[in-house]
């Protein structure tokens, strides 16, 4: 999340505190709301061949931003750019191991 925020000039973070609970939350949304959104907006994500999944890491990612504090996302195409960072740096580490 770190290396994200760091590459992006859209997205801010005020320390590794701020980091450490905008992760947790965003494992949170995660595991118990992005599913049920998955499922809700599965005939769009269907129609769009899964590229819909990435609007709903950015709205998640956007949620994210209004509950943590130091953890500032610019808009819409910050919080899109930034989950395909995210994604493209967590394949990397895990291809790592």
């Amino acid at each position: 999340m770190v290396v994200s925020a760091y590459l992006l000039p859209g997205v801010t973070l005020s320390g590794f505190g701020a980091a450490l609970l905008a992760a947790l939350v965003l494992g949170l949304l995660n595991v118990f709301i992005k599913p049920i959104l998955l499922l809700l907006t599965l005939p769009i994500n269907i129609l769009t061949l899964g590229l819909f999944t990435l609007v709903i890491n950015a709205l998640v990612i956007m949620v994210v931003s209004a509950i943590v504090p130091g953890f500032h996302v610019s808009g819409f195409w910050y919080a899109l750019l930034f989950s395909v960072v995210l994604s493209i740096v967590l394949w990397l580490i895990n291809s790592v191991k």
